[in-house]
């Protein structure tokens, strides 16, 4: 049961679309000094200022999901007001229009282009997993404020996005190939890596996130 703590700062929601790491999430939101409720359905984020959509699993399983919640097409409202969101791995790659993991499912269509898996049969370890640096794009981005140079995220993923818009692109990250670690536009936030398993950094980040929405 989620726990509304008292704070300065605007109420979140995290989505819940029936699969993954909510706990941790919840528990680094907190700890980053924001105050958090579930959202299941719609009317759960009437008080949300903004959203955080984490993500484990596939694409096409967490699309499904998303409908079956009624949180689908609640989703894509919210996008197109540009309301204040941070897709987290799962969660920033379902904003684009396509995924090689799930051929035929649609993404939330918000960020021109598609998701695609790290080339296969090379000396790579995939899925990608374990720290590895970000190289900042565009240092006024306000999730990168008080992050240092070069500093180190936590991955866990096969597939990252391939953006067609290079201006929304905030950091990237080598693995075989430089890819799309971050990106923002307007009010939209979303990273491939996992700030609630980075520690101090981790947190950081979403206390940033935390602080552009007052």
């Amino acid at each position: 049961m989620s726990r509304q703590i008292d704070s300065p700062f605007p109420l979140l929601g995290l989505v819940d679309y029936g699969s993954g790491n909510l706990r941790s999430v919840h528990r680094a939101i907190e700890e980053s000094g924001g105050s958090c409720v579930f959202v299941r359905t719609p009317a759960d984020a009437k008080s949300c200022t903004a959203l955080i959509v984490p993500g484990v699993g596939s694409f096409g399983d967490c699309a499904r999901q998303l409908r079956e919640a009624g949180l689908w097409e609640f989703l894509r409202e919210w996008l197109a007001a540009d309301r204040p969101y941070l897709g987290i791995c799962l969660g920033y790659q379902l904003l684009f229009e396509s995924s090689e993991e799930s051929p035929g499912v649609e993404g939330l269509a918000a960020l021109a282009g598609r998701v695609v898996h790290f080339e296969r049969g090379g000396e790579l370890k995939i899925p990608h997993m374990g720290w590895n640096q970000l190289h900042i794009r565009n240092a006024s981005d306000p999730l990168m404020q008080g992050l240092g140079e070069n500093p180190e995220f936590y991955f866990v993923h096969s597939y990252y996005p391939a953006p067609e818009e290079p201006g929304n692109i905030t950091a990237t990250c080598h693995y075989g190939i430089e890819f799309a670690a971050s990106v923002t536009r307007g009010n939209l936030h979303a990273v491939q890596f996992h700030p609630e398993k980075s520690q101090l950094l981790g947190l950081n980040m979403l206390r940033n996130f935390i602080n552009s929405l007052s």
